[in-house]
C-alpha cells in the first residue's frame, strides 16, 4: 500500500491506496507548530481508527507546500512505517512538460493535480484546485503545463470581508443560497461570495479556452470543489482525489530508482 501526503496551507489530507484504488483519506489542519512525533501520533490514531495496519504501507509520497510542515512529516513517516518518503520537487520525475516561466516555482500541489489530469482526462483540459487559493490551471491539447490564474479561496473571501470592516460578521459557507439576491446582511455576504466565485469560474474558463482555441475538458478538486458547483452554469467533473492520484502516479514513475 502507498500513504500520499498533501499538505496545504489550511488542511493536510493523507490518503492510502491499495494499487490504484483510495482505501481511505484522513485531513486535518495543517500547523507548523507541530513536530514529527505529534504528526506520527496522528497518523497512528487514524490507521487505528481506520483498522489499517501501518506495516502494510510499503512508500509514501509527499507534496506540501508549507517547508516548516514538510520536513516534520518525512521525518514522522519515516520513523513510522520504515520507509523512504519521496518529496515532490527538483529531482523528481513527474512526466510533465512545465512550459512557466519558472518551472521551479511551481508549486507541487500544482503539479500532482496536472500530472493526474494528464493521465486520467482527455486533452486540453482546465484543472481547478479550490483550496485556501483558488488555482486554475491550464492544459493544452499535448498535455503540457502553459500557466494559469490565482485568486483568494472561498474562505479567504469570508475572513477578509470581516477582518477588514468593522460591522460586517464572520460567515461561511454552511448554507445554501437559493436567490443571487440576499434580503439581509449574512445571505448577502454568502451570495457575493458563493455566487461570486461561480461566476468568476464561468467566466476564467470561458476565457481559457477562447485562449487555448478549442473546448476543454474541466475537473475541480479541493475541500470547496463540490460546495461552489451548484453555484457555477459550466458543468464540470468534481474528483476529490486528483492531488492524491497525481501523487500516487508520480510515485509508480519513481518507484524503481528507489
Amino acid at each position: 500500500m502507498l500513504l500520499t501526503v498533501d499538505a496545504g496551507n489550511t488542511n493536510t489530507v493523507f490518503t492510502v491506496f491499495d494499487s490504484e484504488k483510495p482505501m481511505f483519506e484522513a485531513r486535518i489542519n495543517t500547523d507548523s507548530a507541530r513536530m514529527a512525533d505529534q504528526y506520527a501520533i496522528v497518523m497512528m490514531d487514524v490507521f487505528k481508527l481506520r483498522g489499517v495496519d501501518k506495516n502494510s504501507i510499503k512508500g509514501a509520497m509527499i507534496s506540501s507546500v508549507v517547508p516548516p510542515v514538510t520536513t516534520q512529516i518525512k521525518i514522522a513517516i519515516e520513523d513510522l512505517f520504515d520507509v523512504n518518503a519521496l518529496l515532490v520537487g527538483p529531482g523528481i520525475k513527474t512526466g510533465l512538460n512545465i512550459k512557466i516561466d519558472d518551472p521551479s516555482s511551481l508549486g507541487g500541489d500544482l503539479a500532482c493535480g496536472a500530472v493526474a489530469a494528464k493521465e486520467l482526462y482527455p486533452m486540453p483540459c482546465i484543472v481547478i484546485d479550490m483550496g485556501t487559493i483558488i488555482k486554475v490551471m491550464a492544459l493544452d491539447k499535448t498535455g503540457a503545463l502553459i500557466g494559469g490564474t490565482l485568486s483568494p479561496g472561498v474562505r479567504l473571501s469570508f475572513e477578509s470581508m470581516a477582518e477588514g470592516t468593522a460591522a460586517l460578521p464572520l460567515v461561511g459557507a454552511d448554507a445554501v443560497i437559493n436567490n443571487v439576491i440576499g434580503t439581509n446582511t449574512v445571505d448577502c455576504i454568502r451570495s457575493g461570495v458563493l455566487n461570486g466565485v461561480g461566476a468568476m469560474l464561468d467566466g476564467l474558463i470561458a476565457r481559457f479556452e477562447k485562449e487555448l482555441g478549442s473546448p476543454c475538458t474541466v475537473v475541480t478538486t479541493g475541500g470547496n470543489a463540490a460546495i461552489i458547483k451548484p453555484y457555477c452554469e459550466r458543468d464540470f467533473e468534481v474528483n476529490p482525489h486528483l492531488v492524491s492520484q497525481g501523487l500516487r502516479i508520480i510515485h509508480k514513475k519513481n518507484a524503481l530508482h528507489l
